[in-house]
């Protein structure tokens, strides 16, 4: 005669029952959701490559998709959109180097650096660095963001990019689509939206902690643009172009996002 179970004994058995339900539908969704999850990635992996051209190295779809997400980013972007700043005190005393491509020394002379800026039917616009240091300038003390992972907070200070548009005339320029600039030796250059160029925060620096930048960091005039990532903040300005259509950019051209908005 088989034993009768007590109440506490069913409970207990009601409940085992239900772990085991639950964890037989955690377990199913987890394999349904790896197995989707491979898929995806096989049938992304299978995908045939982009077309290459101002992107590359990337599959179809999902630059597709990164491109579709710029548009809607733009589309959002606002000046009100500003990044988070700190106290001088808060900055790292040792500003972490995070590439060298386009920092040659070959041919190249600090003391005799121009930037040059092509205005419109191709005239150049030369200026020096002491001309810009001349100018009104703006400090900023963020938390800088690398691509790889990586975020530090730095202290640079130069001038407002917005400002140096304004100061040399360059106000058509500026209802342009983009903004392109380059190292001198052209191994490194970037492709800007204008809006992003013309965030108040965006500066053409010249000083990282009260100091003129060293040449690691890209003295003598460099790049911060806080609402990109750290492949935006292009060292060492050589030139700087206007298009209404997408400039080139190195990493873009190597598979990353273009916009590389944060």
């Amino acid at each position: 005669m088989a034993k009768k179970l007590s109440s506490a004994q069913l409970q207990e058995l009601a409940i085992e029952k239900k772990i085991k339900r639950r964890n037989f539908i955690s377990f199913s969704a987890f394999f349904i959701g790896a197995g989707a999850a491979f898929g995806g990635w096989k049938w992304l992996y299978n995908s045939p490559q982009e077309t290459a051209g101002i992107t590359a190295g990337t599959r179809q779809p999902l630059r597709r998709a990164l491109n579709k997400t710029e548009l809607f980013f733009r589309r959002i972007f606002s000046n009100d959109h500003v990044v988070k700043t700190y106290p001088k005190e808060r900055a790292a005393k040792v500003v972490r180097v995070n590439s060298d491509i386009g920092m040659s020394t070959d041919n190249f002379n600090a003391a005799s650096w121009q930037l040059s800026v092509v205005k419109k039917n191709g005239h150049v616009l030369k200026i020096g660095i002491e001309e810009i240091r001349a100018l009104p300038k703006t400090e900023i003390v963020y938390d800088f963001k690398c691509v790889e992972g990586w975020d530090q907070i730095q202290h640079w200070a130069g001038l407002r990019f917005v400002d140096f548009m304004a100061h040399y005339g360059l106000q058509e320029r500026a209802e342009m689509e983009y903004v392109g600039m380059e190292t001198p030796d052209g191994a490194y250059y970037v492709g800007l939206d204008m809006e992003s160029a013309l965030h108040p925060q965006t500066l053409l620096a010249y000083e990282m902690n009260d100091q003129p930048i060293a040449e690691v960091h890209g003295a003598p005039l460099r790049l911060i643009i806080p609402v990109k990532y750290g492949i935006k903040n292009l060292k060492r300005i050589g030139t700087i172009n206007f298009s209404n259509q997408r400039p080139r950019d190195y990493w873009a051209e190597q598979g990353y996002d273009y916009y590389s908005g944060l």
